[in-house]
This record gives C-alpha cells, structure tokens and sequence, in this order.
C-alpha cells in the first residue's frame, strides 16, 4: 500500500475539558433536575422557559408554515426509512424448542418501554434524523419516544422541519432541549408539570459533548453506539467515475471540518484525476469552507496493487460509509467484513443512506464496525430467554450440573438442584 495523500495528524476528538463539562453538567442535572437544565439551556443557548415541553399549540403553530414540498420528501424518507424496520422486524422471532425430553427452552422479543431521541442541530438541521431514532423504535414496538431538540438561537424554537420530521415519526414528547443536558434530562428524568419521565434507552447523533455524554451515562441508560464524526471510504479501480468519487467524498466532508474521507484504488490514473476533480468542485461548492478544510485536514488517498490488498486495507479501515465502485461491487459485498454501511456501485451513494433510503444513518465510527453494526429496529428489542423443566426432566439436568456444582464448591446451587430430585 502507498499514500497518495496522507492526513497529517490529528488531536484526540475528545480533551479533557470536555469530558469534565460533560461530567459537571450530568451531575449537576441529576441532583437539580429542571432548574439545571435551565441553567445550562441559558449558558449555551439563551433559552431558559417556564415549560420545554412542547405543546400541542406550539407544534401546531410552527407546523403551519412549513414548504409543503419538503414535507413530501420527509415522508417519502420516512416511508422508506420504516418499511425496512418493518422487513427487519420481522427477522427477529420467538421460539421455544424441546431440547431434551421435558426440558423447554425458548426465547421472547420484548421492546425496550421508553426511548430518549437526540435530534441534533449544529451546523446543518438534518431532517433525517428523527425517522432514524424515532421512526425506527415505533416499528421495534417501543410504546414511549420522548424527542429532545436544541432550539435555533435567537429564536426560541425548534427547527420547524425537524419538528414535523419528530411528529410524523411518532414522538410522543417532544422537548427544547439541547447538548448534553438533554441527554442528562431524558437519563434522569425532570420533575415538572408534567413530568419528563426518565427513559430506558437515549439514541442519537449530535456533537462531541453529546457524544461524550452518552459515553457517561451508559449504564444508567442503554444508548445505541457512540457515532461521529462522520466517515466514508470508497473502494475504486480503474472503472470508476472520478466526478461521481470527488463528489461523494466531498459530500461527508462537507459534514464538518473533521469528517473523513478516503479513498482506496488500485489506479493511479484514478487516484490523480479525483484529486483534480475534487479541487474543480470545491472551486464552486456552496460549503467548500466546510468540505475543503475537510478534505485538507482528513481527506486521504490510498493506492493497493489489486482487489485484495483493496479489500484487506478496506477492512483495516473499517469505515462507517463505504462505497465500492468496481467492475464488479458483488465480489466485495461476498468477502467485506468491516464497515457501518455499505453502497454497492455507481448509483448507490451514501446521501441516497443520510437522508433516508431505508438504511439507518446512525452507524459506526473510529473503527467500531470491526465489532458492531449501526442502530437498527433490533437496537430496541430485548431477545430474552426462557426454560421449563418436567419434573422427570429434572432426572436427566440435576445430575450433572449437581456435580459441576459440588466440584466448584457452590453447595447453594448444587442443594438448589437436590431438592428437584428428591
């Protein structure tokens, strides 16, 4: 392998300063409750109401104004987003099974009860993002999803298009509340008329202080993965469109200026003319500040001898979007085993993934898909186990495990079982 453009190296995405931020603003919400979260909503947003809890009125009254058009298109995303929770539902099944002659083991697919949704705000107000973490648990069976949202600053509101993107989705609350005091309130809970009830699980993208603030209250919540900044890599031999390569490289960096970017090929002619074409597209993307610096500070090119070496580096990178555009994308669908999310050629581009296709945008990042998946309907859906025993069947289990037992020096558990046979 052999860099045709290195990234020079960067500082660790989370410092110390945030995780003490982090940690001050977690403990404060959990001892004041409301009176925190106001705190911290005036500090960072110059946003501090009686109530954040989103009326009825509220909702309806910036629903009113939305472009009817952008509407349509957040329900086809939602549409799509949900039929393939629904198909991916349907994999996850109860059993039971008779494993030995009395002994019935099976297994239960239970929803988790409440989720807490992160919408992020930040630079763009991704309209996708409520269908990925709300939508998706409605499917799964969840009964209760509460949505927090920062507002916009200056004007004490949500984004009216994410708003509608929370309601069409099926949040059943929705909060003005942002950063890592959002992600505390849903944790813990907040006393108010009424109450925000705290939940079992939080999702969600946001920035790194939301992300660390995940990271801190796992354990008094479940959360789905620890996702950001953004990523993609795109597998290309010589049979690769330059212009289509640049442009879907640039459009994950235009995400932030610390989003990656990297392309594997196993063509010089390739590597060269991406570099040309994506200093042509800068030269007139509106969000070239963003994609630019990007592609400077992240952006990396590597050359391999051929489709194996592409498909070992590809798995050492273990990216969270990755698109092969190769004379034969099948092939490497067979053999990959390291990504978030996968694009299968020319046409298949991870915006098609971002904004709602069907397959859930939150995914892995800094290698974790060598060892997850991204949020999926089955992030919400406890499997869990169940056994009955016959009492004959005891006959045939007691014996052995007694002896296990006995041998282990745990006679609580071997006198358990004795009382089964006696």
């Amino acid at each position: 392998m052999e860099y045709f453009k290195k990234a020079p190296p960067q500082a660790a995405a989370v410092n110390q300063e945030i995780r003490d931020t982090v940690s001050q603003i977690i403990l404060d919400v959990e001892k004041e409750g409301v009176d925190a979260v106001r705190r911290y909503s005036e500090k960072f947003d110059g946003f501090a109401p009686a109530d954040f809890r989103l009326s009825e009125a509220d909702i309806q009254a910036q629903l009113s104004g939305i472009n009817e058009d952008v509407a349509r298109a957040i329900d086809f995303s939602i549409a799509q987003v949900k039929h393939f929770a629904e198909l991916q539902r349907r994999t996850l099944t109860d059993f039971e099974e008779e494993t030995l002659p009395g002994v019935t083991i099976g297994q239960k697919q239970i929803p988790v009860n409440a989720v807490g949704s992160y919408i992020p705000g930040g630079r763009y107000p991704i309209l996708a993002s409520a269908v990925m973490t709300i939508g998706v648990p409605k499917v799964a069976g969840v009964q209760r999803i509460v949505a927090c949202a920062p507002i916009q600053r200056g004007t004490g509101k949500v984004n009216a298009l994410q708003l509608y993107g929370m309601v069409k989705s099926g949040a059943d609350e929705i909060y003005a509340i942002g950063g890592a005091q959002a992600m505390a309130a849903m944790a813990f809970g907040l006393d108010g008329a009424p109450p925000l009830d705290a939940v079992d699980m939080i999702v969600g993208a946001g920035n790194a202080y939301v992300a660390e603030a995940k990271r801190q209250l796992f354990g008094v919540v479940g959360i789905d993965l620890l996702a950001g900044p953004t990523e993609i890599c795109i597998l290309a031999d010589e049979t690769a469109d330059p212009e289509k390569v640049a442009a879907d490289l640039l459009a994950q960096a235009e995400h932030g200026t610390n989003s990656q970017s990297v392309l594997i090929t196993s063509s010089r002619d390739i590597a060269e003319a991406v570099t040309k074409e994506i200093e042509r597209q800068l030269a007139t993307l509106p969000t070239a500040d963003a994609a630019g610096q990007s592609w400077r500070d992240y952006g990396e090119i590597l050359l391999v001898a051929d489709d194996a070496e592409m498909l070992k580096v590809s798995d050492q990178v273990a990216s969270e979007h990755l698109e092969v555009m190769t004379r034969d994308p099948n092939w490497y669908l067979q053999r990959l085993t390291n990504y978030g999310s996968l694009f299968l050629g020319q046409n298949a581009t991870v915006a098609y993934g971002d904004k709602g296709i069907g397959t859930n945008h939150v995914l892995p990042t800094s290698r974790a898909a060598r060892y997850t998946g991204g949020l999926w309907v089955g992030k919400f859906i406890k499997t869990v186990t169940w056994q009955r025993v016959s009492d004959a069947a005891n006959h045939t289990v007691a014996p052995p495990f007694i002896h296990m037992a006995d041998t282990e020096g745990m006679i609580g558990h071997a006198d358990s079982m004795r009382l089964r046979i006696r």
